[in-house]
């Protein structure tokens, strides 16, 4: 019998008020792995009011900074713990590598020191006045009850990213994570638990995004949304917060260049290009899906690219000698093959892949690692993001030119520059509209580093000191210090 799962709310399992589940599916076996309550506003009702609760209670908003940092290196104490376990269980629910995830679940335990120490570290000022007797200074103050809406590519890292920071600041939490991942989203809240947050300051209710999640954004006790996953959802709650006055971080879609220069090392950047759209098949934002390369070096670059992704080994995400596991899902599966039939029709060439892989003994969401030629930034499948283990590999000539590439698309979140010219470098990094650029590597990801969307990639800062400005709200303090008599504001003094 299929495994049944529940909502955690208020320090506890809750059943789904309308007694509807649905399943997770393994994307690798097409097998049913384990049913969650397909949640709803009532579910989200309950979850919100355990936070407001929480929130307000001495328990938790009596607690010192310090101890807030303390209780999240207690999570990341038992996340590593358990690291092995949370690591099978993403790959089994999202068809990641084995490997893969085990790499996210010994660096996450990381997130959550990193955030433990910044708890006791967010403080205000005191500002100069222009009368002497007048101090005025600033203080931080936690937002509320915070909802995060979490993907299912990588659900623990991109999850922590928003509840890390949240958390140290002293607000509490309702999670909605994607309807395709949510175990391990259950897991680490009952770890929560353990770790000895007080009831109600981790709450996770299930669901689809149209139910569960479109009932939390719309929830009036809710101060803050943050949100990973498309573009055109996270507009929609932009829209919603800024009607409401509540602050959103959105980290949205992309659709980054991975550029390579004449006189870069052609092996490493080969390899790069290999890393930035085949690792994760392809299904990350920050996906190097649009390559560039120097007509000095495209044939060179075109060739390794293409050799090493026929080479690629396609199976269980779970076997160690494994390189690219399924994709997540089955609409995931379509969406991806109407992208690379679309280039076709544009006037694309398949240069490697393109389909289905033969021979594989597993039913699962399977797609070929795929090079395409023959395109340019006018063609949907080099402007749109597809989300899967496609690259499009265009040649340029001269960096005015490429820049102009580079920045014609709506997203920007990242960037990927192969060089050996140290002045080149810092100027693509100065030039190109992305949020992160990348010089001589690709996907490198620190708790320490701020993330920022540009354009229709995303709002707000994750990761870094400055992510914590992002979950609390500035308040200006003015004290009179001077006992005497307040004069009278119609009386002008001399």
């Amino acid at each position: 019998m299929t495994e049944r799962l529940h909502h955690w709310i208020g320090g506890a399992r809750v059943a789904g008020s309308s007694g509807e589940h649905f399943p997770s599916i393994n994307p690798t076996t097409l097998e049913d792995l384990y049913e969650v309550p397909r949640g709803n506003e009532e579910d989200v009702r309950k979850a919100v009011a355990a936070a407001k609760a929480a929130f307000e209670h001495d328990s938790w908003r009596r607690l010192s900074a310090s101890r807030r940092g303390r209780l999240l290196r207690n999570l990341g104490d038992l996340i590593a713990e358990h690291a092995e376990e949370l690591a099978r269980s993403e790959s089994l629910d999202n068809g990641k590598l084995l490997r893969e995830m085990r790499g996210q679940l010994a660096t996450l335990p990381e997130y959550l020191y990193y955030y433990a120490g910044l708890a006791d570290k967010v403080q205000g000022s005191q500002i100069p006045a222009t009368n002497v007797d007048i101090l005025n200074y600033t203080q931080r103050e936690p937002l509320g009850v915070v909802g995060a809406i979490t993907p299912w590519n990588s659900p623990l890292t991109l999850t922590t990213s928003k509840i890390a920071p949240a958390l140290a600041a002293g607000n509490t939490v309702v999670i909605k994570p994607s309807e395709h991942t949510s175990r391990t989203i259950l897991m680490v809240a009952e770890l929560a638990s353990q770790a000895g947050f007080p009831d109600g300051v981790v709450n996770v209710v299930t669901g689809y995004g149209a139910e569960a999640g479109a009932a939390l954004v719309a929830h009036p006790d809710l101060a803050k949304i943050s949100f990973t996953g498309s573009t055109a959802t996270g507009s929609r709650i932009a829209a919603q917060a800024a009607a409401r006055f509540i602050g959103c971080t959105l980290e949205l879609g992309g659709k980054s260049p991975n550029i390579v220069f004449d006189d870069a090392d052609v092996a490493n950047a080969a390899m790069g290009v290999i890393a930035g759209i085949y690792a994760a098949g392809g299904q990350t934002c920050i996906a190097g899906s649009r390559v560039f390369a120097h007509k000095a070096v495209y044939d060179e670059l075109l060739e390794r690219v293409s050799e090493r992704a026929r080479s690629i080994r396609i199976g269980d995400p779970l076997a160690a000698e494994t390189e690219l596991g399924p994709l997540a899902f089955a609409d995931q599966l379509d969406k991806v093959a109407s992208y690379v039939d679309l280039g076709v029709t544009e006037g694309a060439s398949v240069r490697v892949g393109g389909g289905r892989p033969e021979g594989l003994d597993l039913p699962g969401y399977f797609y070929q690692p795929t090079v395409l030629t023959d395109v340019d930034n006018s063609m949907r499948v080099v402007r749109e993001e597809i989300f899967g283990p496609v690259a499009a590999i265009m040649p340029f000539e001269t960096e005015d030119e490429l820049v102009a590439l580079a920045n014609d698309t709506e997203y920007g979140l990242a960037a990927g520059v192969w060089t050996q010219n140290l002045a080149r470098a810092h100027r693509m990094a100065r030039r190109l509209d992305a949020g992160t650029i990348w010089v001589n590597t690709y996907r490198a990801m620190s708790p320490m580093s701020p993330r920022q969307g540009f354009k229709s990639s995303g709002v707000g800062i994750e990761h870094g000191l400055e992510s914590m400005h992002e979950y609390t709200r500035l308040k200006s303090v003015w004290i009179n210090t001077d006992e005497g008599p307040v004069a009278d504001p119609f009386v002008m003094r001399g």
